[in-house]
């Protein structure tokens, strides 16, 4: 009996969606043909997905985010559908486009080339700074995090690179774990441990949210004893040695240097495609995918992106449960037509929600953001994130694929003509 599988790269928030997915709605409505069956394989360096949202309080503290609450096993989740279901922990190298093969370095060594009907390209992305992403395993992240925290008891002078929701998130924590909560009426603390600086590229923090937002989380960082600058890019931040406890020199686009004790580089992400063909790849080495389907039409028929890695998205879990149903639906589509011989059915469409939607807990106590356009009061920010990092809200439900227990209802959309936004298929 021969079998096929549907390939998913990477085990994060969107991989795991796209693998339940698959589970419960693609193979379930396969034609059956000529004996042939088909699983669904999902591969991954680490054997656990790592709760990333709450990284920054992780960081800060293992009292206030204990590691324990970080990590939950990838492959248990599937024990309802495990005999379709393969995990390999390892990692991707190369894409053979015409030979419908990822080559993978298995945690043990092994090369392996994993043949696919269908591809999912799932892999997320990295941050310069090793304390927000995970690219091993467990328990290298849990020493990067013992290490730093380490560090930050003595460290008097902390310098946060990058003002977006990692940077000002990590600020406010940091600052809490160093110098305290504030008082009630206070606007900045009294005795302060550290100096906390946050450098912001713009002339506004949180650029995805609208000035008011920012100038709130500027005095919620206050507080806490945080001070940002503005308009004002890291050039370059150079250890002074190889020692544990070396300073870093931190030079600045205005020309000053800063030494800095403990230095945060939260400047941006690095989308994982390295392994990819260049031709499937934007300008900024994001998958390029058809913003309608989420389709790769540059690698050729049923291989399809989703989650951070993609172009489609400014990213975030609430995103992911707009675009997963829109990809695994076209494969769906695209296999059933690939397995009858037969024209493929219609296609789902993305629709992007473009609100402005973002919550940025500042501290374990307050916090700023919007959803769908309305801003929200601090204690809303706390109730829904900053308590502990939506963990309680999401981490369980997603562990068991619960946002996709029913495929839902969707309207058909008419064929685009090849040469339009949304078009070819590969």
């Amino acid at each position: 009996m021969a079998a096929e599988t549907i390939l998913i790269i990477g085990g994060s928030f969107a991989g795991m969606s796209a693998a339940h997915y698959a589970l419960k709605h693609v193979l379930p409505r396969l034609p059956k043909k000529d004996g042939t069956t088909y699983n669904v394989t999902l591969v991954n360096p680490s054997k656990d997905l790592f709760w990333r949202v709450a990284a920054p309080r992780a960081a800060a503290s293992k009292d206030l985010m204990p590691t324990s609450k970080l990590f939950y096993p990838i492959e248990s989740a599937y024990a309802y559908a495990k005999e379709n279901f393969t995990f390999v922990q390892g990692t991707a190298t190369r894409v053979d486009a015409a030979a419908h093969t990822v080559s993978v370095t298995t945690k043990d060594g092994e090369e392996k080339s994993i043949p696919y009907v269908a591809l999912v390209i799932a892999t997320g992305f990295s941050t310069p700074s090793p304390l927000f992403t995970q690219t091993t395993d467990r328990a290298s992240l849990e020493a990067t995090y013992a290490l730093f925290q380490k560090k930050l008891k003595s460290a008097r002078t902390i310098i946060v690179g990058g003002a977006g929701p990692v940077g000002v998130e990590a600020a406010g924590e940091i600052a809490e774990a160093v110098n305290g909560k504030p008082g009630f009426m206070a606007s900045a603390p009294k005795n302060p441990k550290a100096n906390i600086i946050l450098i912001s590229a713009e002339k506004k923090m949180l650029p995805v949210l609208r000035e008011s937002l920012s100038k709130q989380a500027d005095k919620l960082l206050g507080r806490l004893g945080v001070s940002v600058l503005y308009s004002t890019k890291v050039v370059s931040a150079t250890p002074t040695s190889d020692a544990e406890d070396a300073k870093t020199m931190v030079q600045l686009s205005d020309g000053k240097t800063l030494e800095a004790d403990l230095y945060i580089d939260a400047t941006g992400i690095r989308p994982n495609t390295g392994f990819l063909p260049r031709e499937w790849l934007d300008n900024r080495n994001r998958v390029s995918t058809n913003l309608k389907t989420l389709r790769v039409d540059a690698a050729g028929p049923r291989v399809y992106a989703v989650g951070d890695c993609a172009a489609y998205t400014r990213g975030g879990i609430m995103d992911m449960y707009d675009a997963i149903p829109v990809a695994m639906t076209n494969l769906r589509t695209d296999l059933t037509a690939h397995i009858s011989d037969q024209t493929p059915g219609p296609d789902r469409h993305y629709t992007p929600n473009v609100k402005e939607q973002q919550l940025v807990p500042i501290g374990t106590q307050k916090g700023v953001g919007a959803a769908n356009g309305m801003v929200l009061p601090s204690i809303m920010v706390w109730m829904i994130k900053g308590r502990d990092y939506l963990i309680g809200m999401l981490a369980q439900g997603h562990m068991e694929g619960k946002p996709y227990a029913k495929d839902g209802k969707w309207k058909p959309q008419p064929t685009v003509a090849v040469g339009e936004m949304g078009t070819s298929r590969g």
